[in-house]
Order: structure tokens, then C-alpha cells, then sequence
């Protein structure tokens, strides 16, 4: 415990930097997995290729794939730039299913209406599309943030800073208090973007919510009869 009083401000700071590296990892991820999500669900034929490439890029091993970056790409290998690309590969295979998916879900007759109200592609998919697959996007982009965040912290083993570097220099200098303020710190975060996301789904898309109401109260009835 005196370890975590008399470094707070290293682990603020870590923290900061810890949280910025992912969020924009999460970003980048999520744009780009749209068009690629959409491309998955829209052509039935290239389905399984995307889906398959994009997948096989979460097996990817992170240690073998941050030393790469840097040769590929001619950044330093201790730039900060190599680990959030190297997120934003691995927020990309998590997130292309969870779009194609949330689009797939959408009811082909709310389309056939939209369209025949004289919607174009681009706008029916704006503002009919993309809200109806909102929950099972938000379920996916949930998943890939709190993946995101944990795996920022393997960057600590190439010597780049964020929290990973509490588990790394405790382990070596067998501080526990350390490792364990780092956990705590990345757990943190987690829940906090977590909540983040909850929220502005709750914000964004209040026609869920209510559905899920609904839901509940049209099962009320059968739970009753079964007791």
C-alpha cells in the first residue's frame, strides 16, 4: 500500500496515457470495421473471405506482430504508433462480425418500407440500417473495448509506456503492490469505457430500451402461469 500512496502520480499518468492508446485503437477499429462489416453483409458471396481474414487476424500474436509493425511500416520500434495499430488490427477482427451481424438482424421489411418511402441507399442505411443495429454493434464494440484495453498493456514489452509497464518493472523487481495497482488501474478503465458505452447507447438508442421493457412485461404473463 505505501508503494501505491508514494506513486500515485506515476500511475495516473500511465493511466492517462494507457487510456488514450486504446481509445483511439477502439476509434480507428470501430471505423473501419463498418465499411468492412457492411461489405461481410451486403455480399453474400465475399461473406466468408472477410469474415475468415478479418478473424484470422485476432490470432495474430501480439509479440510476434508488434516487432513486425516497425519493419513494415518504418516507424521506431519504440513508437507509440506501432501499438495502436497493432490494436487497431485486433479491435478490427473482433468488431467486422458484430457489424455484419447487427445488419443482418435488421428486418428485411423495414428495408422493403424505407425504400419504398423513397430512401436511397446511403441514407436508409444512416438512418434505418445502422440505428436497428445499433444493440448488436454496441454488444461487439463493448467486447472489443474491454479486449482493447487489456491487450494495450502487452506494448510494456517492447518498452513502450502505459500500464503494462507497472506489471513488467513489478515483476522483475518483485514489487506485488505494483502489479497489483496496475490490474486494479486497467480494470478501471474497463468498467469506466464500459459505462461509457452503456450510456451512450441508452443515450442514442432509447427505442431499445423500451423494447426491452416490453419484452419483460409481455413475459410477465407466461412466468406467472408457469409458477
Amino acid at each position: 500500500m505505501n508503494w501505491v500512496i508514494d506513486n500515485v502520480d506515476l500511475i495516473w499518468e500511465l493511466t492517462l496515457i494507457h487510456l488514450r492508446q486504446s481509445v483511439v485503437a477502439i476509434i480507428l477499429g470501430f471505423v473501419l470495421a463498418l465499411p468492412l462489416g457492411w461489405l461481410a453483409w451486403r455480399y453474400r458471396a465475399a461473406r466468408g473471405g472477410i469474415l475468415t481474414v478479418t478473424g484470422l487476424l485476432y490470432t495474430i500474436p501480439s509479440l510476434a506482430l508488434l516487432p513486425i509493425l516497425p519493419v513494415l511500416l518504418g516507424t521506431p520500434i519504440l513508437s507509440e504508433v506501432n501499438l495502436i495499430l497493432a490494436l487497431t488490427i485486433y479491435a478490427i477482427a473482433l468488431m467486422v462480425r458484430s457489424v455484419a451481424d447487427g445488419l443482418g438482424s435488421v428486418d428485411a421489411s423495414v428495408r422493403l418500407s424505407a425504400t419504398a418511402m423513397g430512401y436511397g441507399a446511403v441514407r436508409r442505411f444512416w438512418v434505418i440500417e445502422f440505428p436497428l443495429a445499433g444493440p448488436v454493434i454496441l454488444a461487439g464494440l463493448r467486447v472489443t473495448a474491454v479486449s482493447t484495453i487489456a491487450l494495450a498493456t502487452v506494448g510494456a514489452l517492447i518498452g513502450i509506456d502505459n500500464l503494462g509497464y507497472l506489471f513488467t518493472n513489478g515483476s522483475q523487481r518483485r514489487i506485488i503492490p505494483e502489479v497489483l495497482a496496475g490490474i486494479v488501474a486497467v480494470l478501471l478503465i474497463a468498467l469506466l469505457v464500459d459505462a461509457l458505452l452503456i450510456a451512450a447507447g441508452r443515450m442514442l438508442m432509447p427505442w431499445s430500451r423500451a423494447k426491452r421493457r416490453r419484452a419483460r412485461r409481455g413475459a410477465l404473463p407466461l412466468e406467472v402461469s408457469v409458477a
